[in-house]
């Protein structure tokens, strides 16, 4: 799975302006099942999303997509974890027990 940081580098009036756009891109990835959460970082510099487990190709293929993305609006970071423990409600992702 993975963790993605979106830092904002553009100006909060030009991610607005985006953002309808972005919203669409995720629900496209939640209704394709890749996507697990995602939000709004606090104080308001980017976002983070919480992925399904797929490859890191896969993934900077559909970052890529992104209309903050296409826009060169922001900054994508990719952190792999390995669930190895997960809340009830996540057990069928942990990797330990389904690996």
């Amino acid at each position: 799975m993975f963790v993605v940081l979106i830092t904002y580098t553009a100006p909060l009036e030009e991610i607005d302006y985006a953002l309808p756009d972005h919203a669409a891109w995720l629900n496209r990835q939640y209704e394709a099942g890749y996507f697990l959460a995602s939000g709004r970082r606090n104080p308001r510099t980017g976002g983070v999303i919480i992925t399904r487990p797929m490859s890191r190709d896969k993934l900077t293929a559909l970052l890529a997509t992104d209309p903050f993305s296409e826009r060169s609006l922001a900054h994508y970071e990719i952190i792999e974890f390995q669930a190895s423990r997960t809340c009830q409600e996540l057990a069928l992702l942990n990797e330990a027990l389904t690996g």
